[in-house]
């Protein structure tokens, strides 16, 4: 083998290990254990939250005074809107849909579709109307209301300095009775992560 040769074939050796070592790698894991890598919010804060606030919620005087008021019938709460107020991008639809599934499985409350998806049920029932035998079609004015409304927002602060950070989330939620505007419970959820770079 020429000197040419030789040298061409050890550099597409070097050139193929150095493109296979810097290659992505991906792991799929649990999602009940995601790594915390960047800091910032994540499906493991959204879920703790979600689990802790709507257990906060459904312990509170507010259920057995509204039980012992209305026989023993459990609330009907709707999810209504959780802003983003923190200082990066957080999918509020998300810690909804995590607080939504927490009231469904703790049992203690019924809960009623709001905002674009409680539209689209209307839509449906309205092309039922149209479209469907009347012994299949589903009646307006039927839905359960709602007696409590949900809603907060996702709020964080981060202090700073050189390539350390804290950064602190606190989300506040609010329960509302719809009929007298009464505020029957208010809770918030602290989150503190301290990122060393």
């Amino acid at each position: 083998m020429n000197l040419n040769k030789l040298k061409n074939t050890i550099a597409i050796a070097v050139l193929v290990i150095a493109i296979t070592s810097c290659a992505r790698q991906v792991t799929r894991i649990s999602t009940e254990s995601a790594p915390d890598i960047s800091g910032n919010w994540n499906v493991t804060d959204s879920r703790i939250v979600a689990v802790e606030m709507t257990k906060s919620i459904t312990s509170s005087k507010w259920l057995s005074t509204h039980l012992e008021a209305k026989a023993g019938k459990k609330p009907t709460i709707i999810v209504g809107l959780v802003q983003n107020r923190s200082h990066e991008h957080i999918d509020a639809e998300t810690f909804v849909k995590d607080v939504e599934q927490s009231f469904l499985q703790n049992g203690a409350v019924r809960l009623v579709q709001g905002g674009k998806k409680r539209e689209e049920l209307r839509a449906e029932k309205a092309d039922q109307q149209d479209n469907s035998t009347v012994s299949t079609m589903k009646k307006f004015g039927m839905e359960n209301g709602a007696d409590y409304i949900l809603q907060g927002s996702i709020n964080s602060i981060v202090d700073s300095h050189k390539r350390n950070k804290v950064v602190y989330y606190q989300v506040n939620l609010e329960l509302t009775d719809i009929q007298t505007n009464e505020v029957v419970w208010i809770g918030d959820k602290k989150i503190t992560k301290v990122v060393k770079n």
